[in-house]
């Protein structure tokens, strides 16, 4: 198989996993009311805290044993069924789960196999040649159009039973089991031991640099997932299918500029789009939750994802450039685990806080969060180019 093909079909698998992942969002609160559960907030906010949690405990775990075995795509087969099977327990639990706690379980196990179909098909980009800001565009076009589909797909499957995304999203997986199982594995060979590989990425220290942006990018999405997805539907009074619609307003232009914007990131470097990226997005976020009306809400969330698909490219492509090709496994899990922490962090903070205080509060604190943290990272990042370039800092 060509580079080009394998490109797309890889990128087909990370679609598809998120598409499945998105397709529960815009009716989260109806779900886990399906499920079991007799709050909407804070159900829903452990729901997905769950599958991220797990995210954060294994993506490392998975690439460290791809690296150490020299092995990506059969582990992407497993992950992907084993995540099928997750999403497939999910639709069966309303008529047979003792209590909520066993869905949370059961969400825990899902999120801690779906978790290596993603990041291992996201090592094997990084593992073509072709450039790795356009490998790491086709990821994020990829990610990008899977949760742009996902949102109103998934708001339109609610209106037909709140049961409905949770049995798309298993059959899905099964498709990028699938396509994982066409695509030639050329992973480096890998026969060292387990501890040597975590320790490759632990001693490489200027990863959490991409590992830090990583974070503020992922805040934000679990954000939007929980409280930007109550906060349309109360205070615009929005359908899960308008919900979806929304939400889509932000993952659309994030899928189309995802591509160019890597290509551009090979050319001109990966500061300018990260720093440029970082300067605004925390503004904008804030601009969404001070909109009055839901017309300027949707322009605010078209910015949000300009912006999104300006950072995340350059930001993956980062982890790829600092990475040996047989530590990038390793890495990659690295990343999303700070990923995960981060869309966890922004499920978990950002439901807190409008809980407590309300939703406005929880956007001024997700901006601000955002805009401390890149301010934070930003002078270590441009210490790092520095270095690099051969300029001393």
């Amino acid at each position: 198989m060509s580079d080009r093909r394998t490109r797309i079909a890889l990128a087909g698998v990370i679609g598809l996993v998120l598409l499945a992942q998105v397709l529960l969002y815009p009716g989260i609160d109806t779900l886990v009311a399906a499920l079991g559960a007799t709050t909407d907030l804070q159900a829903s906010m452990w729901f997905l805290a769950a599958e991220f949690g797990a995210f954060v405990v294994f993506a490392v775990i998975w690439g460290v044993v791809s690296d150490a075995t020299g092995r990506r795509a059969p582990y992407i087969v497993v992950g992907a069924l084993g995540g099928a099977a997750g999403y497939a327990a999910l639709f069966f639990v309303p008529s047979s789960a003792p209590s909520f706690l066993t869905v949370l379980g059961l969400r825990v196990v899902q999120g801690a196999m779906t978790i290596g179909a993603f990041s291992l098909a996201m090592t094997m980009l990084m593992d073509l040649e072709g450039g790795h800001g356009r490998n790491m565009g086709a990821a994020g076009i990829a990610i990008g159009s899977g949760t742009a589909l996902g949102a109103p797909i998934g708001g339109q499957l609610y209106e037909v039973d709140p049961l409905a995304p949770v049995a798309a999203a298993s059959g899905l997986l099964v498709v990028a089991a699938a396509l994982a199982w066409m695509v030639p594995d050329r992973a480096p060979a890998g026969d060292r031991r387990l501890a040597a590989a975590l320790d490759s990425v632990t001693a490489r220290p200027q990863l959490l640099v991409p590992f830090a942006f990583g974070f503020i990018d992922r805040y934000t999405a679990g954000f939007f997932a929980l409280v930007g997805t109550l906060y349309f539907r109360e205070a615009f009074e929005l359908s899960p299918g308008a919900t979806g619609l929304v939400l889509a307003a932000f993952f659309a232009p994030f899928a189309l500029f995802q591509y160019p914007f890597g290509v551009l990131s090979d050319r001109i470097g990966r500061t300018v789009p990260i720093v440029a990226g970082s300067a605004v997005y925390g503004l904008v976020v804030i601009g969404v939750g001070a909109a009055p009306r839901i017309e300027l809400v949707a322009l605010g969330m078209v910015a949000v994802g300009v912006v999104g698909a300006l950072m995340a490219p350059a930001t993956m492509a980062l982890v790829t450039d600092l990475a040996p090709p047989d530590e990038r496994g390793a890495a990659m899990g690295g990343f999303n685990v700070f990923g995960s922490v981060g869309f966890l962090a922004g499920v978990l903070v950002g439901g807190t806080v409008a809980d407590r205080f309300d939703f406005f509060t929880a956007f001024l604190v997700t901006g601000g969060i955002e805009i401390g943290v890149a301010a934070l990272t930003i002078p270590f990042f441009l210490r790092l180019e520095r270095q690099r370039s051969g300029v001393s800092a």
